[in-house]
């Protein structure tokens, strides 16, 4: 979306908003007041310098994030993490437990945030059904891990052969292939389902027909959380008038939220699923495989080896 304007970004700019590394320098009396410190092992923040005095600012901390009266966004309105040094926000970049290393972080900074507030939206109980439409990607094969882990029951949509293996090397209790069409999907999550259909589904494919095929395998009432973004979400009518559909849309994480999500993590064990690219002359390779629709999780690059070994002795272990 930088690449075709959506953004208004003003090119050159250094790409990526995900990013992970060790802090080399605090500026700033906000920062020392929030502890952080050279040396810190942190994800990145994405918003940069929100304005702190407008409705999201100083409401729910859930809204934070929501602020539109900032200077950017990293990697998308400003530079990057495909660089040496980035500059981040201390009120949007979260310190990293032990437990989780530099590989898993960097695209945890917003696929990470952004299906785990999802998840969240849903608002299920444990061994409630939760349906991921797209399960099968960067963010679903993690969507379907943070569901495992809050003790919710899963079923996968995806419609790649990647993507379904993926979903069930990932803990789905089942595997839908969304090629079959939506009144077989349909059919297969009611069967399980005690013909009521999934509590709540979220949206992670962008195909013009999923957000509908969401809706459907929702049980009526239900919630589907929309975090796609095509150009246009078309859901029939139905769905949302006669099946009163509810449908939410969420925006990465606040503060608070990243600092649950790196807990869970260090305690149940998600892993992100990562395609490592040492150095950045690798960028472009990169970004070749991701737009190819092969790859299984996400592409990572390494700008310094010797980080990943020093995390070793900390015990990194997801």
């Amino acid at each position: 979306m930088v690449q075709q304007g959506v953004f208004g970004t003003a090119l050159p700019q250094i790409a990526s908003h995900e990013g992970s590394g060790t802090v080399v320098a605090v500026g700033g009396a906000e920062a020392e007041k929030r502890g952080f410190k050279v040396g810190d092992r942190v994800m990145v923040g994405i918003p940069l310098h929100p304005c702190g005095s407008c409705h999201d600012c100083l409401g729910p901390e859930t809204q934070t994030q929501y602020c539109t009266n900032l200077e950017g966004h990293v990697g998308v309105m400003t530079d990057g993490c495909f660089a040496e040094y980035v500059k981040a926000d201390c009120r949007s970049t979260t310190p990293l437990p032990n437990e989780v290393s530099f590989l898993s972080a960097a695209p945890l900074a917003c696929a990470g945030r952004t299906v785990w507030r999802a998840v969240l939206l849903a608002g299920l109980k444990k061994g409630e059904w939760l349906c991921i439409v797209g399960s099968g990607g960067g963010l679903g094969h993690l969507g379907l891990q943070f569901a495992k882990s809050l003790g919710l029951q899963i079923i996968g949509v995806d419609a790649r052969d990647e993507g379904l293996a993926l979903t069930k090397e990932n803990g789905a209790d089942v595997v839908v292939d969304a090629r079959k069409g939506k009144e077989e999907a349909v059919k297969e999550v009611q069967s399980v389902t005690n013909g009521m259909g999934a509590d709540a589904t979220i949206t992670l494919s962008d195909h013009p027909t999923a957000a509908g095929l969401a809706c459907a395998v929702t049980k009526m009432h239900g919630t589907m959380v929309q975090i796609a973004q095509p150009d246009e979400v078309t859901i029939p009518f139905q769905e949302i008038i006669f099946r009163d559909i509810r449908i939410r849309g969420s925006l990465i994480c606040s503060q608070e939220e990243s600092s649950g999500m790196l807990k869970q993590i260090a305690e149940h064990g998600v892993t992100a699923k990562t395609v490592p690219f040492h150095g950045l002359d690798k960028v472009f390779e990169l970004v070749d495989m991701v737009h190819g629709g092969k790859i299984q999780g996400k592409a990572v690059i390494i700008v310094d080896e010797q980080q990943i070994e020093d995390e070793k002795k900390l015990g990194a272990k997801f």
